[in-house]
């Protein structure tokens, strides 16, 4: 089983869409993955409800519950069968709960948008990973998403100038593109899409789904990706 956790504490940085996407992505190839939603405001969770029956099953944990009824280990227990859990984290994560959140991980996905508010924030994130967390780089566990691209803008360039300085991976780029927002409203991923709809999207997370296959020492860090241009 793998241990995926999707985080940024900056809000509105597309760690659900990442999330529920994955999700999709692995039950659609006939895995057994379990969506984590540690996030209040129940997104994650609201999207498998909309799930119909004959689609691929995902099922889901609303670790943001606390149920009296029952142990908090009960009620975050894992199907035996998993094949892999994505954990998707809350907005303002506070530093001192990276630890907790982060144990046990496999990989850490960190999306961020082309925005000096966002970049700052990424900034922030990626320090209290490797210095509280004590994530360390070379383990290969913690990658970067550039999400919500439009390339040849000078937001984008000022975004990739700065996450080739980090020393982390950029593993993707992810376009700003209506077939994400079209597939949360439905309860399914890109993937699940007709192929001649949402192909664009579908080749970009290619470079994500074999690093996310990776284990330690198994290649090296991938070069930054160029993306793909957005439809206007």
């Amino acid at each position: 089983m793998k241990r995926i956790v999707v985080l940024n504490p900056k809000g509105g940085s597309g760690k659900t869409t990442l999330a529920i996407n994955l999700a999709s992505y692995y039950a659609s190839r006939q895995q057994k993955p379990v969506l984590m939603d540690l996030d209040p405001q129940g997104s994650s969770v609201r999207w498998v409800k909309k799930r119909q029956p004959a689609q691929p099953p995902i099922h889901v944990i609303a670790g943001f519950e606390h149920d009296a009824r029952m142990t908090r280990s009960f009620q975050m227990r894992i199907p035996t069968d998993a094949t892999h859990v994505i954990v998707d984290t809350p907005a303002a994560l506070e530093p001192l709960r990276l630890p907790d959140i982060t144990r046990g991980a496999d990989k850490i996905i960190v999306p961020v948008l082309p925005s000096d508010i966002d970049i700052h924030a990424c900034s922030r994130c990626i320090r209290d990973l490797l210095l509280v967390a004590k994530v360390r780089r070379e383990e290969d566990r913690i990658g970067v998403i550039a999400n919500r691209i439009r390339r040849n803008t000078l937001t984008y360039q000022s975004l990739i100038r700065f996450l080739q300085t980090l020393g982390i991976p950029i593993v993707t780029t992810i376009r700003d593109s209506q077939n994400y927002v079209r597939a949360a409203e439905l309860g399914i991923g890109v993937h699940e899409m007709k192929s001649y709809v949402a192909r664009d999207d579908v080749e970009q997370w290619g470079p994500l789904i074999e690093w996310l296959a990776r284990g330690p020492g198994d290649a090296p860090d991938p070069a930054p990706v160029t993306p793909v241009v957005a439809n206007a």
